[in-house]
């Protein structure tokens, strides 16, 4: 593990992003000393993981970590902008659409760690395929926060604040649309007596184009085909259905556009 120096950490928040980094770092050997959480079961569920002391007041967040990583969500930050003064630690949010500036009142050391994946605290993840996206304040912080992060995983990007913004809207596509779109699909096929894990192999394949280039030329189906007589079979299908209509419609145009 490369040298930094970084000996402790505490973390505010104790939700699904907190608890895989908490691990993830505990994992790598650095020392977490506190756990905030404005729940002190839930504080005290992930300080006992990772050997940390668990609290749920700010007042009893002590300033003798060298990392303080706020994982909480994008109004929370605000809220401990108010409230927090750590003019001497490395200061982190976990947001994928807040500016690193909203730290700027705590630390004038501050940054970003954030990873266009989904968190899900008690399921296990192999953190050394991670992407993390990164931000510093300064190209030194920079370079402190990646000597912290190289040890967990060597996926790590630098992104800027615009550029962060633009990953953020597409995980949201990917994830939680394609996810959406999933669920749409599984509820039919329910309704209809069919099994959905027929098409996981097909899922699968789809993720698996990522690694054969840009995806549009890899577009397969009726509307990439043009055929006329299968999309108006299918859209007779969708009648009784007027959102999920409206959602093939809409991709299939998309879809005879692009492709």
């Amino acid at each position: 593990m490369k040298k930094t120096n970084i000996n402790s950490i505490s973390i505010i928040g104790a939700g699904n992003v907190a608890t895989h980094l908490a691990l993830a770092l505990h994992n790598t050997g650095h020392t977490l000393r506190q756990v905030l959480a404005r729940e002190f079961d839930h504080a005290d569920l992930l300080a006992s993981r990772v050997g940390a002391q668990p609290i749920n007041k700010s007042s009893l967040l002590d300033d003798k970590s060298d990392v303080y990583l706020l994982a909480v969500n994008d109004d929370a930050l605000y809220d401990l902008a108010l409230d927090l003064r750590l003019p001497n630690a490395l200061v982190l949010h976990t947001s994928g659409s807040t500016p690193a500036t909203v730290l700027k009142p705590i630390s004038r050391r501050y940054g970003v760690v954030w990873s266009p994946q989904t968190f899900v605290r008690d399921i296990a993840m192999d953190y050394s395929r991670l992407p993390l996206c990164i931000e510093g304040s300064t190209p030194q912080v920079l370079q402190e926060i990646e000597d912290l992060f190289a040890p967990v995983t060597a996926h790590i990007h630098h992104l800027d604040f615009e550029q962060r913004r633009w990953a953020h809207l597409a995980a949201v596509m990917v994830s939680n649309f394609g996810n959406a779109i999933n669920a749409l699909a599984q509820e039919a096929l329910e309704q209809h007596g069919i099994d959905f894990s027929i098409l996981r192999p097909l899922a699968e394949g789809t993720v698996r184009k990522m690694d054969y280039g840009p995806l549009w030329p890899q577009q397969t189906g009726p509307a990439r085909r043009h055929d006329q007589k299968t999309l108006d079979t299918q859209r007779r299908l969708l009648a009784d259905n007027p959102q999920l209509l409206q959602l093939y419609d809409l991709l299939t145009e998309i879809i005879q556009e692009k492709a």
